[in-house]
């Protein structure tokens, strides 16, 4: 042993050695071969036999790299099953399309990304004809995402298909009207092609933690018994680049301890971000390599082609190995646009035994090695690692394919830093591409300026090996198919209990809201297809008493005794549990959730999810993957539990929430609302069955605010219109009890737990002012401003419509004053279709840590300050005297 080995300290000096004398002679050994061989003769003999003793089982940390070579030797290789000439056939078209669309569509400025599909045409290719699964065997089929940039060459093979025409690829990135056929989204987009693209992944990290919950989410509902999804693989396709997203690598963890076999990653490492390399001074390959491999997963490395073999088969002595490792991907890059000469002297030049290797190679296989010669560009490659995927059982995959950005386009496009923003190729460029292509374009089919799209014919042998291919794989890929299933009505009994009140208890609407469900949980028909998702606050919102009765889905069920298992409310995990509980992460939960509220189409199995969360963490933290499930056509129910800005006494500033309500209504597929009481929650809820679940069902989701200020509910009143004004967004809670005939009038407009200052500030201005004010529960500031812009629409089409805000307030007399726990900004969303004087209150700014009524009156919004500012828009009217605001203020000592 060195003196520094003899001398460092070891945790295993607190392990009890049988043999110090064997330890010793283990020891010594490794000295002599390092001395007698070399430092790489013992690194490779300590890999051998840690490579061992993994192979027997015995129980040792993996290393966490491998050398920079391919996982799976050439020798190794599967055979290949396909027609590989007729699939470069195939492949060879959709490169040249992808190119064509893009080029075409730039003429009119639309833009467009070439180089990402050129780098990964055979990794999609290869997926296609022989391991996507379609939807036609078991409605399920694989889940593919696939790489947003890459869309042009997945609308190619479409084309080639047969499911899209040159008319479709003519109005790529044309969306907004004007022709018969629908134009092309520049990315997958569900909702704009609801018939191909299955999931959004261009806002770049959504991709990857969607595919870890959505396999997650496949092993739940066979655990449920809902539906067995075995033969369901989910298949990533991302960017090296994409991995720095935070979201890329957030759950990669919960994938390796769950034991995800049905995912695999696959990682295209052109080793190009959108200005530069990934890692200019560093190796992402071999970075991602040890981040998976910690993470519990399986890597499967395919980084060189088979012309690499020679070089491999020539250096023996490791020396090759050694430099490929060391080189920072920065300068490989430069490497693959320089000649020969160039990476003789700056590569090979490293140390005389390399120099010798490189002595026996010529110039072109130089070129061909460093230039193009990746793993991820040839299918025998490709389709061995997928195999090997696959065939892995007890771990996710990873596949990190090395590819070359821009391959195929020409040497003013591959390993360009700029190529992310090439748009077009010149006709020059094309003629290079069809010669390396060999395809059968004719030099008078290039003349005009208009590159043409190309295709081999419907009854050419390369679609009728296509749609073989895909037909033996259970039907089109990508595919979406929605199973038109509604789920029967609940009972009412639960809806009911709501509307009668809670008597003298006082409860908060977040306990009326988890009642509710808890009830709705029991039901024969649909309870089983609830799912209760929670970032690890289910205590905080009284949710435990779903833990015995429902449990929390773990796939390994109950392995240990429960610190609490002698009480009645313990925590209990099961295999079949039935709540999503995901620990302190709002983005995963957010996945679990958009698993869930797509498994109508997925699975063609509906599900009913509510993700329940701390106010704050939702909107502001996870708003783009609340904007990705609207675009996947999500349907479920988001609750923001401890809402408001006010509500949560002594949490502060980053705890108390003043404005998801307004970040919701940015949404366009969110139905955002605000329920004052247990009733309306209930009113909502139902409605929100009816219009996601029923027989028409609509692709829209529900967010409600719920509080945890404890009050008596009260019950539902027996008015007409109360619950068409619950949904709308507006009703008259309490008209006022006019003191005197020709009192002065105010209209009180309020939201959740707003209603309660407002019907104190009612008996105040009343007793104390003379003042009458009528005070109405607003359930939904942004559905009355959704309506009367609909309205606004129809006008300028002729049609003659009247918002309901409007109509809800017409007659309605003085001003109106709307307050909410929210800023001002939420309820002056209506203030435009409101014909009376307007005014509001709001808690705008930030939160801060106090009791309930001190940051009330911090902010201005308590029932005295509400007075105040009734006071105030009356005087200014002349109905009450200029000098009663100030009075008001000095008498409740604001």
């Amino acid at each position: 042993m060195t003196d520094l080995a003899r001398t460092r300290p070891s945790a295993l000096d607190q392990l009890p050695d049988r043999d110090p004398e064997e330890t010793a002679e283990w020891g010594a050994s490794l000295d002599a071969v390092a001395q007698a061989a070399g430092s790489h003769r013992a690194s490779y003999l300590m890999r051998r036999t840690l490579e061992r003793a993994e192979s027997t089982g015995l129980a040792l940390p993996p290393l966490l790299e491998s050398d920079y070579v391919n996982t799976i030797p050439t020798a190794a290789e599967p055979a290949f099953p396909g027609d590989e000439a007729m699939e470069s056939r195939i492949t060879a078209w959709n490169r040249w399309n992808a190119a064509a669309m893009v080029t075409r569509g730039s003429r009119d400025g639309l833009g467009g990304h070439i180089a990402t599909f050129a780098s990964a045409a055979w990794l999609y290719e290869t997926g296609f004809q022989h391991f996507f699964r379609g939807k036609e065997a078991d409605g399920s089929g694989d889940q593919l995402y696939i790489q947003g940039h890459a869309s042009p060459g997945i609308y190619a093979r479409a084309f080639l298909d047969g499911r899209l025409t040159e008319h479709h690829l003519d109005h790529f990135r044309r969306e907004a009207g004007g022709s018969d056929v629908p134009g092309l989204p520049s990315y997958p987009h569900p909702r704009r092609m609801p018939w191909l693209w299955e999931f959004p992944t261009v806002s770049m990290g959504i991709g990857p933690i969607s595919a870890i919950y959505q396999a997650r989410f496949n092993r739940y509902l066979a655990a449920r018994g809902i539906k067995d999804t075995a033969d369901s693989h989910v298949w990533a396709f991302l960017g090296d680049g994409e991995m720095d997203e935070p979201e890329s690598t957030a759950a990669l963890a919960l994938a390796g301890r769950e034991g995800l076999d049905n995912l695999t990653f696959v990682i295209n490492c052109n080793l190009q971000r959108l200005d530069g390399p990934v890692r200019a001074n560093f190796k992402i390959v071999q970075e991602l390599e040890a981040q998976f491999r910690a993470a519990g997963w399986n890597v499967v490395k395919s980084l060189w082609g088979s012309a690499w073999d020679e070089l491999f088969a020539l250096d023996t002595s490791g020396a090759l190995v050694r430099r490929l490792r060391e080189v920072p991907d920065g300068q490989f890059q430069t490497y693959a646009t320089r000649d020969a000469a160039y990476v003789r002297e700056h590569f090979f030049g490293a140390e005389p035994e390399l120099a010798r290797l490189a002595q026996q190679l010529t110039d072109a296989k130089l070129t061909e090695c460093f230039h193009t010669s990746r793993a991820g560009h040839e299918p025998r490659k490709v389709y061995a690692a997928y195999r090997a995927a696959m065939e892995h059982k007890g771990a996710p995959t990873v596949v990190l394919a090395q590819t070359v950005k821009g391959w195929t386009l020409g040497p003013g496009f591959e390993s360009r830093n700029a190529n992310h923003q090439m748009k077009k190729l010149t006709g020059k460029e094309f003629r290079a591409m069809r010669d390396l292509l060999e395809l059968p374009i004719p030099d008078s089919k290039l003349d005009d300026g208009l590159v043409p799209y190309v295709h081999p014919g419907p009854d050419s042998p390369e679609v009728r090996y296509l749609q073989e291919r895909r037909a033996a794989l259970g039907g089109p890929a990508p595919a979406r198919k929605v199973h038109a299933v509604a789920l029967p009505e609940p009972s009412p009994k639960p809806f009911e209990a709501l509307a009668k009140g809670s008597g003298n208890q006082e409860i908060a609407t977040t306990m009326a809201f988890v009642r509710l469900v808890k009830d709705l949980m029991r039901d024969k028909e649909t309870g089983r297809r609830w799912v209760p998702i929670v970032p690890d606050e289910a205590r905080t919102f009284g949710m435990e008493s779903l833990f015995p009765t429902a449990g929390i889905y773990s796939p390994l069920g109950q392995t240990y005794d429960p610190v609490d298992r002698d009480q009645l409310l313990y925590y209990k995990e099961a295999q079949n549990g039935q709540i999503l509980n995901e620990g302190i992460t709002e983005a995963g939960s957010m996945a679990d959730f958009t698993a869930a509220a797509t498994s109508y189409a997925t699975h063609g199995e509906p599900m009913i999810p509510f993700y329940i969360f701390y106010s704050m963490f939702g909107w502001q933290r996870t708003a783009d993957q609340m904007w990705a499930l609207a675009d996947q056509l999500g349907r479920g129910f988001l609750i923001g539990a401890t809402a408001g800005r006010t509500t949560m006494t002594g949490e502060g500033l980053q705890h108390a929430d003043g404005h998801s309500p307004l970040i919701a209504s940015t949404n366009p597929a969110a139905l955002a609302y605000d329920p004052a009481f247990a009733y309306e929650i209930g009113v909502i809820v139902r409605e929100g069955l009816r219009r996601m679940f029923g027989p028409e069902a609509e692709d829209i989701f529900y967010y409600l605010t719920v509080y945890n200020e404890t009050k008596v509910q009260p019950p539902m009143p027996k008015g007409e219109g109360v619950e068409e004004g619950i949904l709308k967004g507006l009703y008259r809670y309490q008209e006022a009890t006019a003191p005197a005939e020709d009192s002065p009038r105010i209209q009180l407009l309020a939201s959740g737990t707003a209603i309660h200052w407002a019907l104190e500030a009612q008996k105040l201005l009343a007793d104390d002012w003379g003042v009458a004010a009528d005070v109405w529960s607003a359930t939904s500031w942004s559905e009355l401003r959704r309506d009367a812009l609909s309205c606004d629409a129809a006008q300028l089409k002729g049609e003659d419509r009247v918002p309901y805000v409007t109509r809800a307030l017409a007659g309605a007399p003085g001003p109106v004053l709307a307050v909410s726990d929210w800023m001002r900004a939420v309820p002056d969303q209506i203030s435009q279709w409101v014909e009376q004087d307007w005014y509001s209150l709001g808690t705008d700014g930030f939160g801060l840590s106090d009791t309930r009524e001190a940051a009330r009156r911090h902010f201005g919004v308590d029932a005295p300050a509400i007075v105040v500012a009734a006071l105030s828009r009356l005087a200014r009217k002349g109905v009450v005297r200029a000098t009663a605001p100030k009075e008001a203020a000095e008498r409740y000592g604001i």
